[in-house]
């Protein structure tokens, strides 16, 4: 059992919060967060069919059971169940309501249209380094492999088995049932390709060609990616600075080990040798700065730095008028090369960027005479 970061954010919202969403991947320990931050609350599982068919008979009635606390998990399968609460809550705001679901896109949507106002939204993504304490005291090329779901590090489970399992669950119950995906072939075809791109600009023309489909499928077949928190796009950084900045984002995925799987990566020794090992450990970089933010219930204000002279930092985050650059690296001996991008952006954004570091693979951070060297388990 690990102590999971948005915990706390949780407890504070149900002081002032009648109805909490937590969404997030399937297998990131959503259901494991929700029951063991709110004990008190009764439980359902809507994913579970005859469940769900007796929530449809009478919903109210269903209701009317769990006056004290519910936690109503894979929300989306009944999206009926949104109006519900909504008239429930506006007659009597001390009722609490937990929901949560692996479908960003039908949970939002059940939100957006019966929810809007009444609900704090929150995400849980799986493991971060920190939330690992001990267990990432380990080799970095482990970290990457295993990936980050609580099933491997927790029950100790084999990732390959995990994966496989990850994969066929997600094409057959998201892909093929909610989301209507017809050619499931060409959709593992775009998957596995966008796993060799990881950490590489999104180009969907070229995706159109690899697969032989339009440009609106690949859209779509993206979208649905992002919403079922499988892989998704990092914007770049596009402010007025009198430079030519690229538009086009990046793909990463929200599990490393997931997209080590899907590049054919059986073992350690797979991943040392693998052409796109550096990407990898700038996607699970990426990832866990992603996380400090979800699961310290923030959002976002991470992007990347890209100008039409090439010149690219890898993480640009913002502060209200304050930024921070960093540059990842997967190597374990600092080069002075690596501060030239960095001290480009310094020139062009002058007093705004009032932080720059390197996150690497060494143990360096502490020597003074390399300012702003960081070992990647110590990002905060």
């Amino acid at each position: 059992m690990y102590n999971r970061d948005l915990q706390q954010t949780l407890l504070e919202l149900s002081n002032t919060w009648s109805i909490i969403s937590v969404t997030g991947p399937r297998q990131s320990g959503k259901t494991t967060l929700c029951k063991n931050t709110f004990p008190q609350y009764q439980y359902v599982n809507l994913e579970h069919i005859p469940t769900r068919d007796n929530v449809l008979h009478d919903i109210d009635g269903f209701l009317d059971k769990y006056p004290d606390g519910l936690i109503i998990d894979e929300a989306q399968y009944v999206p009926e169940i949104f109006s519900y609460l909504q008239v429930r809550v506006d007659e009597n705001k001390h009722l609490r309501y937990i929901i949560s679901g692996s479908s960003d896109f039908l949970m939002m949507k059940g939100i957006s249209q019966s929810l809007a106002g009444r609900v704090a939204v929150k995400r849980l993504l799986p493991l971060s380094i920190h939330e690992l304490g001990s267990d990432a005291n380990c080799l970095t090329d482990e970290l990457i492999f295993n990936g980050f779901f609580p099933a491997i590090w927790g029950d100790k489970r084999n990732p390959k088995e995990v994966y496989e399992s990850y994969y066929e669950t997600y094409l057959d119950r998201d892909v093929r049932e909610i989301m209507n995906v017809q050619n499931i072939s060409d959709f593992r075809h775009f998957i596995v390709l966008c796993a060799g791109r990881v950490g590489s600009e999104f180009n969907a023309v070229s995706l159109c060609n690899d697969i032989g489909v339009s440009n609106q499928t690949i859209s779509n077949w993206m979208t649905l990616l992002e919403t079922s928190y499988t892989a998704f796009r990092f914007y770049p950084y596009f402010k007025n600075i009198g430079k030519r900045l690229s538009k086009t984002p990046k793909i990463y995925f929200y599990d490393v080990g997931l997209a080590c799987w899907l590049l054919g990566i059986r073992n350690m020794d797979d991943l040392k040798t693998h052409p796109l090992r550096g990407a990898l450990f700038e996607n699970m970089v990426v990832v866990e700065m992603l996380k400090q933010k979800y699961h310290n219930g923030n959002l976002p204000n991470l992007y990347f730095y890209r100008d039409k002279s090439q010149h690219e930092v890898d993480v640009i985050e913002e502060n209200g008028t304050s930024l921070f650059g960093y540059e990842i690296k997967s190597g374990k001996t600092f080069h002075p090369d690596w501060n030239k991008n960095l001290t480009y952006l310094s020139r062009i954004f002058g007093d705004s960027l009032v932080s720059t570091k390197i996150v690497y693979d060494g143990e360096l951070e502490n020597n003074t005479e390399i300012n702003g060297l960081i070992n990647f388990r110590n990002l905060k």
